[in-house]
């Protein structure tokens, strides 16, 4: 069985665009694969974290997890900083990656455009990505378009390592689900629905109550003209709109175009908005009761035993091809 390893960042409020994209897909995939799903702290600590704010995010994130239907007896949920083999990994990764590899890196070049001083952890953030994936031999990886460069960056030091130390790590795949991938901002279809936007009207986020997304929703920017019809090139907006439609009843972007023929948009974004909240308003009661019977921290901990079970022999084995002196007991 291939093994699957994914993870969020516990920053933020994860929105529909996580849900559809990304955790819809943890759900099924935990059915075939070896699955294994993080929540990513020492990430989200390359740019300031209030204290209380990251343990408040980072349990509610495991918690939406759950809620959103992954089942801790099939796959494990943890905590990155919960298993301490990332970090060490993180540093030898560190060692076999070139500056000039990390300098090109998109996502780096565009958090640190314009700042007079950068944190090294946004510099090194990608080799603590590649450790996270390689302590799991990992054979897939789902990510979005923004983190496909470091999973290269990844296959580069996995296949660096090989090289200079012998076979060992599984160098891992990009998996990309067919549909379901992309979501985009309800403000501006051309940016991805992202938590970092600060205009809240831009994404819905999982816990919204129900009134909030139906006006979110009611407010979203839509193409000239009233026709509903899937068209990402010439009608980006409403077809992005059609796009969520079609993940939250199941319908077909014809069976939606069909539907709403003649109605215009007001009727179409009155019912969308009814079937987004007929899918958040169970995800979000199953997260109340995960939240008030505590038994989040029992799955975490579960989890984090299932991976370090996994990662610390990762690195044990990876300290002895390096050359590290064993301790002796």
């Amino acid at each position: 069985m291939k093994r699957v390893l994914s993870g969020i960042q516990p920053s933020g409020q994860l929105t529909l665009g996580n849900y559809i994209g990304a955790m819809q897909n943890f759900v099924k995939l935990q059915h075939t694969h070896d699955c294994l799903f993080m929540v990513v702290d020492l990430h989200a600590i390359t740019v300031p974290q209030e204290p209380e704010a990251l343990r408040e995010q980072t349990e509610s994130v495991a918690s939406l997890f759950i809620a959103a239907g992954i089942d801790p007896a099939k796959a494990a949920v943890f905590v990155q900083s919960h298993v301490p083999a990332h970090a060490e990994l993180g540093w030898l990764m560190t060692t076999l990656a070139y500056m000039g590899e990390l300098e090109r890196m998109t996502q780096y070049k565009e958090k640190s455009a314009g700042k007079d001083s950068i944190g090294v952890g946004l510099f090194v953030y990608p080799t603590l990505m590649a450790a996270d994936i390689l302590l799991y031999q990992a054979d897939l990886v789902p990510v979005g378009d923004d983190q496909r460069q470091h999973l290269e960056l990844t296959r580069d030091l996995a296949q660096r390592f090989n090289g200079r130390f012998g076979d060992y790590f599984t160098v891992p795949e990009t998996y990309t689900p067919e549909v379901g991938a992309r979501i985009m901002s309800l403000d501006d279809a051309s940016k991805k629905m992202s938590k970092s936007n600060p205009n809240p009207g831009s994404y819905i986020a999982l816990l919204d109550p129900p009134d909030v997304i139906r006006k979110k929703i009611s407010r979203a920017t839509t193409d000239s003209g009233r026709e509903v019809r899937y068209d990402p090139a010439n009608k980006p907006e409403i077809s992005n709109l059609m796009s969520i439609f079609s993940h939250c009843s199941g319908e077909s972007l014809a069976e939606i175009e069909a539907r709403f023929d003649g109605q215009g948009y007001g009727a179409f974004k009155k019912e969308l908005a009814e079937r987004v909240v007929s899918v958040l308003e169970p995800l979000q009661e199953r997260y109340r009761q995960i939240r008030s019977s505590g038994e989040i921290h029992d799955i975490l901990r579960q989890g984090a035993e299932k991976a370090s079970a996994i990662a610390n022999k990762t690195v044990a084995e990876v300290r002895e091809r390096m050359g590290f002196l064993a301790a002796k007991r």
